[in-house]
């Protein structure tokens, strides 16, 4: 059974919170590049999907109905995630804890064991470009 990503997400950021200081005006400051990328990553990637009328929703991967290649995706093949590792990265440098980096680790490992091999075998199935796609594209990055 598979948990649903954004679950994965809350509890990184929770695990993130028990760990390091508050952030500062410098921290925050330090810490929007790494919101930026993300919200590039994973806002442009839903955009992208939306507009080629597909699913976004990663526990449907089977309702796909394109095999999106533009935007974010055009770089990495799972935008979404490396958006929200990026994310809890920023999250990290916000509140001055190399420790924090440690639940970053966490949620890569687990979307790159569970998730991300059911959504690829999906995608394989479902799509016949999809290995150019893979041989073209990096997982991560």
């Amino acid at each position: 059974m598979r948990v649903p990503p954004v679950v994965h997400l809350a509890g990184a950021a929770l695990a993130q919170r028990t760990v390091g200081r508050p952030p500062t005006r410098g921290s925050l400051l330090a810490s929007a590049p790494f919101v930026a990328a993300s919200g590039w990553l994973a806002g442009g990637a839903v955009r992208e999907f939306v507009r080629r009328g597909t699913t976004v929703d990663p526990m449907t991967v089977d309702r796909a109905s394109t095999l999106v290649r533009t935007g974010p995706n055009a770089v990495t093949r799972n935008p979404m995630y490396l958006g929200m590792a990026v994310l809890l990265t920023g999250h990290a440098v916000a509140r001055r804890s190399p420790l924090a980096l440690l639940p970053v680790a966490g949620l890569v490992a687990a979307l790159d064991h569970w998730q991300i091999p059911a959504e690829e075998a999906a995608l394989a199935q479902r799509f016949e470009d999809y290995a150019g796609y893979v041989a073209s594209v990096p997982r991560w990055l």
